[in-house]
């Protein structure tokens, strides 16, 4: 296991992971995340997650992204933001003869906007960004709106969302070029932009004062631009963490 792959799901555990964070100005924790990847004959991942997170008047910091607030009061935050995001393919983890053939896909760092608005029935989420490293030159729109319950220590936070991806995101991850196919043998593929919905589900438990017990589970049903790839053999990707937390 490279450290890049612990730290870059770090990020994606720390920033999905946010409503069930314990509340606080700084937390500390660490947990196990699962990945499964829609990847052909690739395994799903199981890694150790170490989770930092950080809020103040001005900064806030998650993993591996942070950002710095434009506006920030109690209905409506709006932030300059970058992370490293986690997504990557590396051709020796597929079992598949012509995947190893194919070109490794980086994690790259994104930046841009972050908004969250929150109202009494709940909350939006959104993230516009790009990368920024030249690795994919893609633009992703993420949007969800979410729920927060709470019963004494206990929260849950279920959300319903949607991550648009450009042609040029989708054609870096999912496409197969003349020169690829021509030395896999598997055919090429060009992707559009994509729209793939997501159901997301968090809970947090407090105890003894600081303490508190995570869960996180992310369900993406990938959309025909995806699927369709020769690369790809799952119709979704998928994501479970848990882990425990300390608030300073």
């Amino acid at each position: 296991m490279t450290k890049l792959k612990l730290l870059a799901l770090g990020v994606l555990i720390a920033t999905s992971a946010t409503a069930a964070q314990a509340e606080g100005k700084f937390t500390l924790g660490a947990g196990v995340g699962i990945v499964e990847h829609p990847y052909k004959q690739y395994d799903a991942d199981v890694y150790p997650v170490p989770v930092v997170t950080y809020e103040g008047d001005n900064f806030w910091f998650r993993g591996l992204g942070g950002g710095y607030y434009l506006w920030n009061d109690t209905s409506d935050k709006l932030s300059v933001t970058a992370y490293w995001a986690p997504q990557y393919f590396k051709p020796g983890d597929s079992d598949n003869n012509q995947m190893r053939k194919l070109d490794r896909r980086q994690s790259t760092m994104m930046a841009g906007l972050s908004y969250v608005h929150n109202t009494e029935y709940g909350f939006l989420r959104t993230t516009l960004a790009g990368d920024t490293l030249d690795k994919s030159n893609g633009i992703t729109w993420d949007v969800a709106w979410l729920y927060r319950y709470t019963n004494g220590a206990f929260t849950l936070t279920p959300g319903i969302g949607v991550e648009w991806a450009s042609d040029n995101q989708n054609e870096y991850y999912y496409g197969v070029t003349q020169r690829e196919s021509r030395k896999s043998g598997m055919r090429s593929y060009d992707p559009d932009s994509s729209w793939n919905p997501y159901l997301e589900l968090s809970a947090n438990y407090n105890f003894l004062g600081d303490w508190s017990v995570y869960g996180l589970a992310r369900y993406t049903r990938l959309s025909d631009e995806i699927t369709d790839s020769p690369m790809v053999d799952k119709s979704w990707s998928g994501l479970i963490s848990t882990g425990i937390t300390y608030s300073f």
